[in-house]
């Protein structure tokens, strides 16, 4: 079967900056990874990872290009995931991010899941929209609300300091 996506860059323009994607669902995320940099035009030599999302485009689990974790912890690997382990009708969007320094984002849809064309090449660029700007859009990380913490607050009457035991006093 052939997965169709939609790449779309996150950016607060007025300008939609889009590509149409096909590529076979037993091909691995890197495959993904390096039509997306190639239809955007990027040369595809800095960092990625794709984080796989929820409804509200909330980023969850990490697949990274290079295995950077602290050891015993366990990172899937663009190479060796297999796009349709991660995309499909229940869970169709994903978070791509490429090059850290500048925060390229895309947020990446599964449009739909058809029947392999015959004399088609995969992966496929099949439309193109808009231009990409010259330096990444901007990004404005904010923290969610929530109650506000005062550092002092910790019920510990500093008048009886003298009778808390020794791990209480060590700093």
């Amino acid at each position: 079967m052939i997965y169709r996506f939609r790449v779309i860059l996150d950016n607060d323009t007025e300008d939609d900056v889009f590509r149409d994607l096909e590529i076979r669902e037993t091909d691995t995320m890197e495959d993904l990874h390096n039509i997306i940099t190639q239809s955007f035009g990027f040369d595809g030599l800095e960092m990625a990872s794709f984080y796989i999302s929820d409804e509200q485009w909330n980023q969850g689990e990490e697949i990274a290009m290079f295995d950077m974790s602290e050891a015993g912890n366990k990172v899937k690997m663009m190479s060796t995931t297999i796009i349709k382990d991660v995309a499909h009708e229940a869970s169709p969007k994903l978070i791509y991010v490429y090059d850290f320094m500048n925060m390229w984002t895309f947020y990446v849809e599964l449009a739909e899941i058809v029947e392999e064309a015959q004399g088609t090449d995969y992966p496929n660029l099949m439309f193109v929209h808009g231009q990409i700007p010259d330096e990444a859009p901007e990004k404005m990380f904010e923290a969610d609300k929530e109650e506000t913490l005062n550092e002092f607050e910790d019920d510990i009457d500093l008048d009886d300091y003298n009778n808390l035991d020794f791990d209480e006093n060590w700093n």
